[in-house]
């Protein structure tokens, strides 16, 4: 599952309750970032510099990779069946007055059936408002599963494609800013093709976010070039967007670079950092995503 989408607004009230909302015990969802194109002086990075970096990593010289932690764009590749992913990571964003993550977290993906996936997250979240005291404890739990329903032509340009839909729990405590305080649901579908080294993922879905009034449902979309740079060292670059969830809140982009290291055939260090191109002082001055990788049997 890919690491959650970026969230805050303007309103102290409703950016407390977002952090929480979208707090993902990855990643996404998120799955979530490599070096971070901060801009100078708190500018907001413009568009053309985050293609320029992104064509500059599309050059690094040289199987595929696959999407999910650490990037937000997931991929539709499922875990084979009767084995598993465990990851062990922290999450973070930064704002003009609000710092939140989760740490430590886990996600656990199962191979259950042929092309099924079981995704089961959960998290330790913190938030640290401006003038305000350290809040930690248990985060919401995100439930999910993948389902892969065309596979991919390796000889021709058909992409292999997936629904990925997600349920996530309540089980924060929504006053201390640590959950969303009502169930949500992600119904997202993904796609992927490979090119040699190259691996492009692709796609989104519609969040359900009806838990108060000032909530709206919103769309999440992403789409992420990978590299496989030597045989341990994949590296990649995505830009996803996201609509208001709020009535108090705006549309926004952010993009995200990052790193896969296989140390073995079993373990694995994920890396990603980015921001927002919108209004980053409010939405995501900046993200990280880093975490362990184990996979078996």
């Amino acid at each position: 599952m890919a690491y959650s989408p970026f969230e805050l607004g303007e309103s102290a009230h409703w950016k407390q309750k977002r952090a929480a909302k979208f707090r993902r015990a990855d990643l996404g969802w998120v799955r979530q970032f490599g070096v971070s194109l901060s801009a100078s002086g708190g500018g907001m990075l413009r568009i053309y510099e985050c293609g320029q970096a992104l064509v500059v990593l599309w050059c690094l010289a040289p199987a595929a990779a696959n999407a999910g932690p650490p990037y937000r764009t997931d991929d539709p590749e499922p875990t084979p069946l009767g084995h598993y992913e465990f990851y062990t990571f922290s999450t973070g964003m930064v704002l003009r007055d609000d710092t939140s993550g989760s740490l430590p977290a886990f996600e656990l993906n199962y191979g259950l059936i042929p092309n099924g996936q079981l995704t089961i997250d959960a998290s330790a979240a913190f938030d640290r408002p401006s003038g305000g005291s350290l809040q930690y404890g248990y985060g919401d739990t995100p439930i999910s599963f993948k389902y892969r329903f065309i596979q991919e032509d390796e000889q021709g340009w058909r992409p292999q494609v997936a629904v990925f839909p997600l349920v996530q729990l309540p089980t924060g405590d929504e006053s201390r800013g640590l959950g969303a305080g009502h169930v949500l649901a992600f119904l997202p579908m993904w796609f992927q093709k490979s090119f040699g080294d190259w691996t492009i993922d692709g796609g989104g879905g519609y969040w359900i976010n009806r838990g108060g009034a000032g909530d709206k449902n919103f769309w999440f979309s992403g789409l992420l070039l990978q590299r496989k740079v030597t045989d341990k060292l994949s590296v990649g670059g995505e830009i996803f967007h996201q609509t208001a969830d709020a009535i108090d809140s705006h549309d926004r982009t952010g993009f995200n670079f990052g790193a896969i290291y296989d140390f073995n055939v079993h373990d694995h260090f994920v890396f990603s950092a980015g921001r927002g191109l919108q209004n980053a002082d409010t939405t995501n001055d900046f993200s990280w995503y880093a975490g362990f990788l184990l996979t078996g049997p």
